[in-house]
C-alpha cells in the first residue's frame, strides 16, 4: 500500500491516536484532513501541526455528516482514504444509570452508525480514484469484552463485522477495506487512568503504517494477537484477564 502522496481523512483527529496518525501521515508527505467536534482541540492540534486541515463536525448527527461529505467532495476530490477513527466512550454501570440509554444511543450513533454512514457518503468519491482505502479502527475488545464499556464494546464488535462484510461484498474491486484493532493505548481516552500494560500512541501508530506498508487488511497490533488467540482457546480466562487489567 502507498503511504505517501495521499489525501486522507481522519475523524476524530484532534487528539490522542487520530492525532498521532495525522502526524505520521504528515511526515510521509500526505495531506490531512481531521474533523472533531471539539474546535478548541481542532484549533490546538492546527497549531501544533501547521499543515492540518481541519473541520468542525459532530459524527452522532447525520446532518453534520452530510455536510462534511458535501465539503470535501467541493474542496478536496482528491481525498482517496478515509480513516474512520472518531470514538467515545462511557464508563459506566448499564443497570444503575439513569441515563444509560440516552448515553448508549451517543456511543452507537457515533462509533458504529457514523462510520457506516461515511463509509456509505465516500466511497463513491474514494472509488473515482485508482488507489483508495477506508481503514475502520477498532480494538482487541471486539474478541473479549472489557465490562466497564458495556456499550463501547458492542459497537466497536459490530463494526468489526460490518468491517469484514464489506470486504467481501465489494471484492474484487480497487477499494481497501482495512481494520486496525489497537490494544491500550496511552492516550487521554482513558482520561489518565491508562491501564499500566498501555503502549504508547507513537508505538501504536508506527507498527499499524508498517503493516499497511505491508498490504495487510486486518491489522491486530502489539497484543491484539494474543488476546484473538487466548479468547478461541480459553474465552472464560480471556474475560478475566481483560476484566482484572488495572
Amino acid at each position: 500500500m502507498n503511504l505517501q502522496n495521499n489525501t486522507i481523512l481522519i475523524t476524530g483527529g484532534s487528539s490522542g491516536l487520530g492525532l498521532e496518525m495525522a502526524k505520521q501521515f504528515i511526515k510521509l508527505q500526505n495531506k490531512v484532513l481531521i474533523c472533531s467536534r471539539n474546535r478548541d482541540k481542532l484549533e490546538a492540534a492546527k497549531k501544533s501541526l501547521p499543515e492540518l486541515i481541519t473541520y468542525v463536525c459532530d459524527l452522532s448527527k447525520e446532518a453534520e455528516r452530510k455536510n462534511l461529505a458535501a465539503w470535501i467532495q467541493s474542496n478536496y476530490p482528491s481525498l482517496n482514504m478515509l480513516i474512520n477513527n472518531a470514538a467515545i466512550v462511557h464508563r459506566n454501570n448499564f443497570s444503575n444509570d439513569p441515563d444509560a440509554f440516552e448515553k448508549a444511543v451517543n456511543e452507537i450513533q457515533t462509533n458504529l452508525l457514523a462510520p457506516i454512514h461515511l463509509t456509505k457518503l465516500f466511497l463513491p468519491m474514494l472509488q473515482q480514484h485508482s488507489t483508495n482505502s477506508i481503514i475502520n479502527i477498532s480494538t482487541g475488545l471486539v474478541y473479549t469484552p472489557r465490562a466497564l464499556y458495556p456499550i463501547y464494546n458492542a459497537t466497536k464488535a459490530a463494526l468489526h463485522s460490518f468491517t469484514q462484510a464489506l470486504r467481501h461484498q465489494i471484492n474484487p474491486s480497487n477499494t481497501n477495506i482495512i481494520e486496525v484493532l489497537f490494544p491500550v493505548v496511552d492516550t487521554p481516552w482513558h482520561e489518565g487512568n491508562a491501564p499500566k500494560i498501555a503502549i504508547s500512541p507513537q508505538k501504536a501508530v508506527k507498527e499499524m503504517l508498517a503493516r499497511l506498508h505491508q498490504n495487510k487488511l486486518e491489522i491486530k497490533i502489539g497484543a491484539v494477537k494474543l488476546l484473538y488467540y487466548l479468547s478461541r482457546i480459553a474465552p472464560g480466562f480471556a474475560f478475566k484477564k481483560i476484566n482484572s487489567l488495572n
